[in-house]
């Protein structure tokens, strides 16, 4: 599968446009839309020169179907669109790594119709083991539009 229109939207909506770099609430320099490295490999520094929005969805979205691919290939349950683009926004802020040793994950896997997936995904709300009103908002976000809410 691949991230349609409304999973771009979803993922930019969340992460939110800077120019400039700055520290996210992890503390790792990001820049444009959540993206803490550049097309080139190159982690983003505090340092670095401002980007246009133009600049910033184009990187956005070649990082963002990196994700999508990654996912694709790890979700072996018949999911649907929506609930594809809701686990991409997830993984595009936990990381591909988190994703993929997360219950999150093997409960999709086993039956993608489980409720107990919507608290796999508000398990994903802390940043430097603190719980962030912002992140909570998001998970439950990406769950109702997991479960078609």
């Amino acid at each position: 599968m691949k991230l349609n229109t409304q999973g771009y939207r979803l993922i930019c909506m969340f992460e939110g446009f800077s120019a400039k770099p700055y520290l996210c609430s992890a503390k790792v320099p990001t820049i444009g839309y959540g993206n803490t490295y550049y097309l080139n490999g190159k982690k983003v520094t505090l340092l670095d020169k401002p980007i246009t929005e133009l600049e910033a969805f184009e990187m956005f979205k070649a990082i963002a179907d990196k994700f999508a691919d990654k996912v694709s290939k790890l979700v072996t349950a018949p999911i649907d669109q929506a609930q594809f683009n809701a686990i991409v926004s997830l993984t595009y802020n936990i990381g591909p790594a988190n994703f993929q040793k997360s219950t999150l994950l093997r409960k999709v896997n086993f039956n993608h119709n489980d409720p107990s997936i919507r608290a796999e995904f508000l398990k994903w709300n802390k940043a430097g083991g603190q719980v962030l009103k912002g992140l909570t908002i998001r998970r439950k976000a990406e769950a109702d539009i997991y479960f078609g809410e």
